[in-house]
């Protein structure tokens, strides 16, 4: 297997590095600002891809000495968000002993475990499969990314003298290998045989440079980068994926995104075959200029290279085969055989190289689905997951078009490609995860969601792992509490008028354009007048019925349509009212409107069960505190019935209930938590009172 160098890092590099000395703290600050550097910018790598380390010294607390240390990005960690606390730190002394102790490549995986023992301290994270690249490689500072000029020439196929023509001796070629200990002895021995090189292109996955300082190794990893891509630019022919298809180009944007919308719940259920997935669309220019030229099927079949990319998006992806103007029912038929077609294939890539040490198969669905002229579908366990699949994608298409510009794509082969996918290490990583929270994969559409009932809803489901999309009629409020709420892969807020029919309709193609479809309805729209008959106009009759009882109306319709497209049941949740039972004074038309939503409930049980649909209600009692109907005028009129100060209502509305308890907007959101959750997964039809107790509004 070959020895290497073991001896110090950088010979030249004084030893008096304590912890909490400026000195070291400099060469870790150095080591994070580098990786945040490199990280930031995705011409240089990819989220979460790569690893960054830098070497010094600390005094040892045991023996008062001097001890060498690495200090290493982690396994899982991103380097441009990197921060000290997702740095493995290990013992260079032990981790280089471990040469002495390798069991060959047939037993490397064990190594992964050894890295544990040599440990320095308390705290940091795990150790990643690439920390022997690091610590074996006899340099103070080491990068290992992943871009796209890199990993197109460590895919073309004629790489190695590619990579001759493009650096000279500057940087050296490393056949594939498989991430591991034996990879880092390779690097290692390489780098020593070629002591003016700065860098390797490692066939099939990426780079990996080197420095005896943080920005002299920086400066080698910007300047191959750099280098790769003038060099793909300067010898590259102009059209490496072939002329244009015709009748494949990019639909106008508008038709492009209504026909995303209309296919993404047809896409998101066949994805979902096996397990629930969070959806993602994409529509740059690389993607539909890819489906648009004629070697595109050709390319997809290949699949992607570089295990960070095909980790995320499968062995290869679903490509449909019909020009952007096909008709949508022809699509969406053609969609359903070729997903069948794609598990009979991926079945067949498992079972092939399976042995009887692999983990079972973990879904035969596709991760990536590519429909020319409209774009890329990905999906993964929660919409970060989903949204960075594309982007891996949209990283393999870029290194597709490097390496057929200088040559010819050609990626790892398919069992190395089931080797890593089916590591025993990946395997282990996939069962470290923590549980899923219990609305994972749901996506949720809440109505009157920027404030009061609403946002406390939207909030509760947003904790509980569901991706929430905020509706509301005020479209810069939708946004700003989506924004609270969390990210763009949490929540997202829209413009919505429940009452008008296309409106709602816009609003939800939002939904699937985000995430993919809509699990989880949540009806909580609404606002009231307090008259009496005699002043009750027949316009505050109606903009109460259009909003609630229209509103609810058209929103369940256009959800139930998209979740009987996707087959993946669904949660349709009304915000009800206490009066919708309780005959309360003066209060003709609310009252009205919220007993036409609690039937509603039970029409839409009744009628949506054969789909897993299920319809539950809420009926609250007032919520005054948070609420934005009431701080809209509601109290006010509700407190001059009842001749109480406006301040007093939520006292006085919890004064007349058995348990003596004011309703906030928090208690309904428990209950619309507990209805979609799973815990009640055969209960639908129900109305739930969170009431704080009223007798006369016991449901009979």
């Amino acid at each position: 297997m070959g020895r290497v160098n073991t001896g110090p890092s950088d010979p030249t590099a004084p030893d008096h590095h304590e912890q909490g000395n400026p000195v070291t703290e400099r060469v870790v600050a150095e080591l994070v600002e580098r990786s945040n550097t490199l990280g930031s910018d995705p011409r240089n790598t990819n989220f979460a891809g790569g690893n960054t380390s830098a070497a010094g010294t600390r005094t040892d607390p045991v023996t008062g000495g001097p001890v060498e240390l690495l200090w290493v990005k982690g396994s899982g960690g991103d380097l441009g968000t990197l921060t000290e606390d997702g740095l493995a730190v290990l013992r260079l002394d032990r981790l280089r002993a471990l040469v002495d102790v390798y069991p060959g490549e047939d037993r490397e995986d064990e190594m992964v475990a050894a890295f544990d023992h040599c440990l320095f301290g308390k705290g940091g994270a795990a150790p990643s499969i690439d920390t022997a690249m690091h610590g074996l490689v006899r340099a103070a500072h080491v990068d290992h990314l992943h871009p796209d000029s890199g990993i197109a020439l460590a895919t073309a196929a004629d790489g190695e003298r590619l990579t001759r023509e493009c650096f000279g001796d500057r940087v050296v070629w490393v056949p594939w290998r498989r991430p591991g200990f034996q990879l880092g002895l390779d690097i290692a021995r390489i780098a020593e045989e070629n002591p003016g090189a700065i860098g390797a292109v490692l066939g099939g996955h990426g780079i990996t440079t080197w420095g005896a300082t943080s920005q002299e190794c920086q400066d080698h990893s910007l300047e191959v980068i750099r280098t790769a891509e003038r060099f793909i630019a300067e010898h590259g022919r102009p059209e490496p994926f072939g002329p244009a298809l015709e009748g494949y180009e990019p639909l106008p944007e508008e038709e492009r995104r209504a026909r995303a919308a209309a296919l993404a719940p047809t896409v998101r259920g066949l994805a979902s075959t096996d397990r629930a997935q969070v959806g993602h669309f994409t529509d740059t220019e690389e993607i539909l200029d890819f489906l648009a030229r004629a070697e595109h099927p050709r390319l997809a079949a290949l699949g992607t290279s570089c295990p960070d990319h095909f980790l995320r998006t499968k062995v290869r992806p679903l490509v449909l085969d019909l020009p952007a103007t096909a008709p949508l029912e022809q699509v969406v038929e053609r969609l359903g055989e070729l997903h069948v077609r794609y598990r009979e294939d991926y079945r067949r890539y498992y079972e092939e190289h399976a042995d009887a040490d692999s983990p079972p198969m973990r879904g035969a669905d596709p991760a990536v689905v590519l429909v020319p002229g409209v774009g890329m579908f990905t999906f993964g366990k929660d919409a970060k997951t989903a949204r960075v699949a594309g982007e891996f994608y949209v990283n393999a298409v870029n290194v597709m078009r490097g390496a057929e510009a200088l040559s010819t794509y050609r990626p790892i082969d398919e069992s190395e490609k089931f080797r890593i996918e089916y590591w025993s290490l990946e395997e282990a990583k996939l069962r470290r995860q923590p549980a899923p929270k219990s609305l994972a994969t749901r996506v949720a559409f809440v109505t009157g969601g920027a404030s009061g009932i609403g946002r406390a809803v939207a909030e509760r489901l947003a904790g509980e792992g569901a991706c929430v999309v905020v509706a509301d009629l005020d479209a810069e409020q939708a946004e700003k509490a989506a924004a609270e709420i969390g990210s763009a892969d949490t929540a997202v807020g829209v413009a919505c008028d429940v009452s008008d029919a296309r409106a709602v309709t816009r609003a939800l193609e939002q939904a699937a354009l985000a995430f993919g479809g809509v699990d989880l309805v949540v009806n909580n729209a609404g606002l009231s007048i307090s008259k009496p008959l005699l002043e009750t106009t027949e316009r505050d009759w109606d903009l109460q019925h259009d909003v609630m009882a229209k509103g609810s109306f058209l929103v369940s319709r256009e959800a139930a349509r998209m979740m009987t497209t996707q087959g993946m049941g669904g949660d349709i949740v009304y915000i009800a009212s206490k009066n919708a039972v309780f005959a309360g004074p003066k209060n003709i038309a609310y009252s009205s409107v919220k007993a036409d939503q609690a039937h509603q409930v039970r029409l839409l049980a009744a009628e949506l069960g054969e789909h897993g649909i299920r319809v539950n209600g809420v009926n609250p009692d007032g919520v005054v505190r948070g609420s934005g109907i009431f701080a809209g005028g509601w109290g006010a009129q509700r407190a001059a019935v009842y001749g109480v100060e406006e301040k007093d209502l939520g006292a006085f509305y919890a004064k007349r209930t058995i348990l003596g308890r004011e309703v906030l907007p928090e208690h309904v959101a428990n209950a619309v938590h507990v209805l979609t959750s799973g815990e009640l997964s055969h209960t639908t039809g129900l109305l739930v009172p969170v009431d704080g107790g009223v007798a006369a509004a016991f449901l009979r």
